[in-house]
Formats: structure tokens, sequence, C-alpha cells
């Protein structure tokens, strides 16, 4: 609760404000900077590539390739968008495009993914059945579920990662909700762009 008596709500993952002069202390290359700024926001990372991919080792390739391209660039960040968002944006292109290359973890059963992953972080066995019901979906079908319903994504915003069109993504989106058995597929094809 804030000084205030109102109830302050905590940002966490992508939504983390990043302080502005961490940004400035990151852009004059700042080690320590550069640290902090990984340790804000690198579970976000892991945990977006984690639940895309479905392979702990690939995640953590995810994270390290993204934090060494922002590191890199860091100094044209122009601060249009919030700074998660930037991050979140680099994530996904960049798990989207490990997706495409390493075609290897369609391959990978629902079993072994799920074993992997609660091996990789104990606590995740509370998320299991989640998991084991995103793994039953084939990645591309996983990446669009988990980046429109988990991380907001719109479908123009997806057509655009995956150079489709948008009744694409929505189409790919309604048939894995239903094989999920979710929800009624013809509430979600006519939400729109939610």
């Amino acid at each position: 609760m804030a000084a205030d008596g109102l109830v302050q709500r905590v940002s966490s993952g992508f939504g983390q404000p990043l302080d502005p002069l961490l940004l400035q202390r990151a852009r004059r290359l700042d080690p320590a900077a550069h640290e902090a700024i990984y340790r804000l926001y690198s579970k976000a990372c892991y945990n977006l590539a984690l639940r895309i991919l479905g392979n702990p080792a690939a995640a953590e390739d995810i994270v390290q390739d993204v934090f060494v391209r922002v590191l890199g660039t860091i100094s044209g960040f122009r601060g249009d968008a919030p700074f998660g968002a930037w991050l979140k944006r680099m994530t996904t292109n960049a798990t989207i495009d490990v997706a495409r290359r390493n075609r290897r973890f369609e391959a990978d059963s629902p079993e072994d993914l799920i074993e992997r992953t609660v091996a990789a972080d104990p606590g995740l066995d509370v998320a299991v059945d989640a998991w084991s019901l995103l793994m039953r979906l084939s990645l591309r079908e996983r990446a669009v579920v988990v980046l429109h319903e988990v991380e907001g994504y719109t479908h123009k915003e997806l057509a655009a990662l995956f150079g489709q069109s948008e009744s694409y993504s929505k189409s790919v989106l309604a048939r894995a909700l239903k094989r999920l058995g979710v929800v009624d597929v013809s509430a979600t094809t006519l939400r729109g762009d939610q």
C-alpha cells in the first residue's frame, strides 16, 4: 500500500518501469547498469521464450542473444515506447526466428518438455496442467496462443510477425483454442482483434 493509503500495483515482467538514470548509465556502457537491466528483465524474457519454445535451454539462449543485442543497441533506444515493450518485441522476434529456423522442437513429446521444464524450476509443478495443455499444440499454435492470450499481441501485430494475414492468426488461434477445449470458438472469432 502506498503512503496515501491507496493500493499500489507492483509491475513485474516486461511491465516493470526502467529508471531513466539507469538507462542513461547503460547508454554510457556502464557494466553495473547493464547487469541491473538484465536482473530486472531477464526472467520475463526467459518465461516468454520458454512458453513459446517449450525448451529451457533454447529459452536461455534466447535471453543471452536478446541481451547481447539489447546492450549493443541500447544507445539507439529512442524511448518512443516503454523499455519493457521494446525488449518484449525483441524477445518475441528472436523467439519466432528460432522457431522458424529450428523445427526440432516440434518432434519433442509433451511429456519430455514438461519433465525438462519442471526439472529446470521445481516451483513450476503448479503450472504443469496449463503447460501440458500448451504442449499439445504445434509450435505455431502455441506461439499464437501465448502471444495473443498471455502477452496481449493483436492479430495485426501477429500478422506482421508471422508474415501472414490477420485472418490467418485468428484462424490459428481459434483452432488452437478449440483443440484445447478452452473456449467457444465462435466467441473467439467474433472478438475480432482483442
